[in-house]
This record gives structure tokens, C-alpha cells and sequence, in this order.
């Protein structure tokens, strides 16, 4: 029996009118996203096959029977499970999904997005994904017995409750635990051929990673570190913390020393102290021999919270005047942020 496609166009046309036949194929992008507007069907049609359907963002989501995507969007939704026959074929994106706490046994998708999905505990059993993103999913604890994980991008930065990795990983391109204080060890037979982000893990010894993840060039807080900076802070000089041109490699320098201990070791005079939406923020003074003197911001981020120290002009009398100088205002009275990002 031959199949009739229609368009996108067409198929919304149908479903306002009431027709909701079942095995309809629907080319292109049905997008009833709140960002895009427009009023939600009362259903769908069963066995539904269309290239991309976008929910995101919209309450009560039902999914019909049958459903197949290329793609399939239900970020935003307040969706807590998926149909058991639910197929598709690239990308599932559910992203801040907080009520999920339940995925389809035998789930194969290429690109599988979780972040935000702060209720899923467990991901199910036969899982087959190229590239999983859990970002943020700080409730999550348990891997399937058996799945496939191939080898693309695991992102798990964030997951808190985690504990470890399943046996069966072994080739990624990369690796994100970041944030992963509870992972004190990586699967002996894991090779991670791109990048290996450990940031703040529980990865805190060069013997803790694999004979696999040796070459891995290692990451700290998104920056790119060798083993030293990595597993060795101890070795990190207040010179070359000082000498330190790059802002973010600096902010990585600074984490590993321990700011506070920067201060005492290299003889910092606080000049000035304030708060602003990031946190408390201070101006400091370092004398150093043979050229002016080093004054520099030490802030907060507000929508990061990464801590940075940001040089400004030796003459600068308040935290206040360096905020302004860094935003580019001579006078701190013409600095006048409605929202500091």
C-alpha cells in the first residue's frame, strides 16, 4: 500500500477541521511551541510520522499512539512519561522536563537531551544513544544494566547523586563529569579520545583515570589544563597566577590555589569591599617588585557564579569605580546596571 505525504501546512489544516486519520505522514515542522503561538490540537492522529514536531514549552501534553519523529521537542513541558511505542530517529530533546521520572525501555534516539530533568532517578533499561546530555539532572543515581552509550558526547556535569559509571562504557569522545563530587572513579576499559572535563569531581588524582583516558586533553571548569593543574594544585606558583594573562585560565588558576590563600601567600592589602548581584566583591592591592602596582577586582558572576580577579588602573579608589572601569565608564555614577549578567 503506498503512502500519501502531506505537508505541514496541510496536516494542520486537517487536524482544525477535526480530521485526525490515523497513519498520516506529515513532511517538514509542526511547531506548536509556545516561543511560535498558535492554539494546540485536542489530539493527534495514531501512528503519526512527521520530520519534526515542537511542543515545547506547552502544558498537558498528550502524545498519540504510534508517534514517529526525526525529531521530537518537549522541552519546557510538564510531560512525566513517554508512550512505550514512541520512535525517533535523531534527536529527543527534554530538556527541563522537571515532572519526567520515567523513559521508554529500549529508547533509541542519536541525541538524547535531559538537562534539567531534575525528577529522572534512572534511565531505562536498553537505552541506545549516540550523544546524552544530563546536565543538571542532580537526581539521578542508577545507569541500566544493560545499554549502549556509543561514541559521541556524555554530559553529566552536575549529577550529584552519581556514583559511577556503567562497566559498559567504553569509547566516547567526550566526557563530562564536572561537578560530579561523588565519582571518585572511571570504568577501567572507558577511552575517551577528545576532551575529559573533571572539574570539581571527584577525580582528584592522575591514577583515578584509565590507561584509556591517558591522552584525554583534560579540562578544569571548561578550560583547557594539563596534568599539573589537574591533579597537582599544590605546584601552582603565585608568580605565575599573577604572570597569567588569559582571564579564564587565571580564574582556573585561582580556583586550584585557593583564592584565599593567594591573598596571604602573596601579601594582598584589601582596599575596598562591597556586594553586588553576584556576591561579595572586594578590590585588592598587590605590590609588585619592579613594575606598578596590581589592583584587581575579585567578583562573582551572577548567572555563573564563577569567580573572577580582574586587573584594573592602580589609582582605582572602590569596588565600585572598578566595576564601572571594566564596563568601560570613567565615572561610576554614569554605571547604572538594571541586570548584571
Amino acid at each position: 500500500m503506498s503512502v500519501h505525504t502531506i505537508t505541514s501546512e496541510t496536516a494542520q489544516t486537517r487536524w482544525r477541521q477535526g480530521d485526525f486519520t490515523s497513519h498520516q505522514v506529515v513532511s517538514g515542522i509542526i511547531d506548536y511551541s509556545v516561543d511560535k503561538g498558535g492554539e494546540l490540537p485536542p489530539r493527534f492522529p495514531e501512528y503519526l510520522t512527521v520530520d519534526v514536531l515542537n511542543l515545547s514549552g506547552r502544558s498537558q501534553v498528550v502524545l498519540p499512539k504510534g508517534l514517529t519523529c526525526y525529531e521530537l521537542d518537549l522541552s519546557r513541558t510538564d510531560i512525566a512519561s513517554l508512550p512505550d511505542d514512541l520512535k525517533v530517529e535523531s534527536r529527543l530533546n527534554l530538556s527541563n522536563c522537571e515532572n519526567l521520572e520515567k523513559l521508554p525501555h529500549g529508547l533509541t534516539v542519536g541525541t538524547l537531551i535531559l538537562r534539567g530533568c531534575t525528577g529522572l532517578k534512572v534511565l531505562p533499561e536498553g537505552l541506545d544513544v549516540w550523544f546524552l546530555d544530563m546536565t543538571g539532572c542532580w537526581a539521578f543515581e542508577y545507569w541500566p544494566q544493560f545499554a549502549r552509550i556509543r561514541t559521541g558526547q556524555l554530559q553529566l556535569r552536575g549529577c550529584t547523586a552519581m556514583q559511577k559509571l556503567p562497566k559498559y562504557l567504553q569509547k566516547l569522545s567526550a566526557l563530562n563529569v564536572r561537578d560530579c563530587p561523588n565519582l571518585t572513579s572511571l570504568p577501567t576499559n572507558l577511552c575517551v579520545s577528545g576532551w575529559l572535563e573533571l572539574g570539581h569531581s571527584g577525580l582528584t588524582r592522575a591514577e583515578q583515570l584509565p590507561v584509556g583516558c591517558h591522552q584525554s586533553q583534560l579540562r578544569y571548569a571548561g578550560v583547557n589544563v594539563d596534568n599539573r593543574i589537574a591533579f597537582h594544585p599544590e605546584t601552582i606558583r603565585v608568580d605565575e597566577v599573577l604572570q597569567e594573562t588569559n582571564a579564564e585560565r587565571r580564574r582556573v588558576l585561582l580556583d586550584r590555589y585557593g583564592f584565599r590563600r593567594f591573598l596571604i601567600n602573596a601579601g594582598a592589602d584589601i582596599l575596598d569591599r562591597d556586594t553586588d548581584p553576584g556576591g561579595q566583591r572586594e578590590l585588592v592591592r598587590l605590590k609588585w617588585e619592579g613594575d606598578e602596582e596590581l589592583v584587581a577586582l575579585s567578583c562573582f558572576c551572577p548567572s555563573t557564579g564563577r569567580h573572577y580577579m580582574i586587573r584594573v588602573p592602580p589609582t582605582t579608589p572602590t569596588c565600585r569605580h572598578a566595576a564601572a572601569w571594566i564596563a568601560g565608564f570613567d565615572d561610576p555614577d554614569q554605571y547604572r546596571p538594571v541586570l548584571e549578567t
